[in-house]
C-alpha cells in the first residue's frame, strides 16, 4: 500500500509539473505575442507559416502558437560594404577594386520572400556589375569613370531591387588598387607629365618675360618719340607766337609811326629821332670800320631827302 501512495504521489508531482511547464510556455508566449514597433521598423507576421500581416511601428499583439514574427527590417537607409574583388581592365591589367553601397527596405513583404539575403544579393550583383564595367574600360579610364561604374551598378541594382524590395540610394567606389608594378610606372608616368608641365611652365615664363620687356622697350621708344615730337612741335609753335607778336609789334609801331608824321611837325620829329640814332651809331662804330657820309654835313638835310624822310615838293 505504501509503495502505491508513493507512485501515486509522485505522478501528481509529475503531473503538476507538467502543467506548471505548460502554464509557463504558456505566459511566455502570452508575452511574445505583445510586440512592440520601433519607429521605421516593419515586423512580418506569419499565421501558420502563412504571411499574415506586415507591422508598422507601434503596439500588437499576436494570437500565441499561431502567429509569429518571422523578419524584422529596418527601413532606415544602411550602407553595405563590398569586399575587395579582382576585376581586368579591357587591357589586360588585374586590379583591385572594393565599393559601399546605400540601400533602404522599400517593400517588407519582398525583402521577406523575394530573395533569401538581399544584403548578400546586393553585394553580389554589384561585384559581378563593377567586373564587366570594368572589363570594358582602358586601365587610365577605370579611375576616370568612377562615376560611369557607379551610376552602371544602381541602374542594375535598382531593377533588381524592383523585386527583392529594396531602393539602391548609391554606389561608390572606395578603392582601385593596381598591381605594385603598375603604381610604380603610374607614378613614373606622373612624374614625367609633372617635370614635363614645369618645364612648359618656365618657358611660358620665359617668353612672357622677353615680351613684357620688348613691349616695354617699344612703350619707351614711343613715349620718348612722342615727347620730342611735342618739343619741336612746342617749339615751333612758341618760334610762331613769338614771330606773331615781334610782326604785330612792328605794324603798331608802324601805324603809330605814320600817325605821328601825319600830324603837324611829326616829320621834324622822326627826321629829329633818327638824327639821333644816326649820330649814335657812328658814336659806336669800331676803329677800321668803314663809314660813309656825305661831303658836306650841311647838306645832311638834303641827304635825308635822298632817304625819303623830306617832305616831297
Amino acid at each position: 500500500m505504501i509503495s502505491i501512495a508513493g507512485v501515486v504521489i509522485s505522478l501528481d508531482l509529475i503531473v503538476m509539473a507538467i502543467w506548471g511547464i505548460i502554464f509557463a510556455i504558456f505566459i511566455i508566449k502570452l508575452f511574445q505575442s505583445i510586440r512592440l514597433v520601433p519607429t521605421k521598423s516593419a515586423y512580418i507576421v506569419e499565421r501558420l507559416g502563412k504571411y499574415k500581416s506586415t507591422l508598422d511601428a507601434g503596439f500588437h499583439a499576436l494570437i500565441p502558437f499561431i502567429d509569429k514574427v518571422a523578419y524584422i527590417h529596418d527601413l532606415k537607409e544602411e550602407t553595405i560594404d563590398v569586399p575587395p574583388q579582382e576585376c581586368f581592365s579591357s587591357d589586360e591589367v588585374n586590379v583591385e577594386v572594393d565599393g559601399v553601397i546605400y540601400i533602404s527596405v522599400v517593400d517588407p513583404v519582398k525583402a521577406s520572400y523575394g530573395v533569401t539575403d538581399y544584403r548578400y544579393a546586393a553585394i553580389q550583383l554589384a561585384q559581378t556589375t563593377t567586373r564587366s564595367v570594368i572589363g570594358t574600360l582602358d586601365l587610365d579610364r577605370t579611375f576616370e569613370e568612377r562615376d560611369l561604374i557607379s551610376a552602371k551598378v544602381v541602374e542594375v541594382l535598382d531593377q533588381a531591387g524592383l523585386t527583392w524590395g529594396i531602393r539602391v540610394h548609391r554606389y561608390e567606389i572606395k578603392n582601385i588598387t593596381p598591381p605594385e608594378t603598375v603604381k610604380n610606372a603610374m607614378e613614373m608616368q606622373v612624374n614625367a607629365e609633372r617635370e614635363r608641365r614645369a618645364l612648359l611652365a618656365k618657358s611660358e615664363g620665359d617668353k612672357q618675360s622677353k615680351i613684357n620687356r620688348s613691349e616695354g622697350y617699344k612703350t619707351e621708344m614711343i613715349n620718348l618719340s612722342q615727347g620730342e615730337m611735342q618739343r619741336r612741335i612746342n617749339e615751333a609753335e612758341g618760334k610762331a607766337e613769338e614771330i606773331l607778336t615781334i610782326a604785330k609789334a612792328t605794324a603798331e609801331s608802324i601805324e603809330r609811326i605814320a600817325e605821328v608824321i601825319a600830324k603837324p611837325g611829326g616829320e621834324n620829329v622822326v627826321r629829329l629821332q633818327l638824327g639821333e640814332q644816326y649820330l649814335k651809331q657812328l658814336d659806336g662804330l669800331a676803329e677800321g670800320s668803314k663809314v660813309v657820309l656825305p661831303g658836306n654835313m650841311v647838306d645832311f638835310d638834303h641827304w635825308m631827302d635822298s632817304i625819303g624822310l623830306q617832305e616831297k615838293k
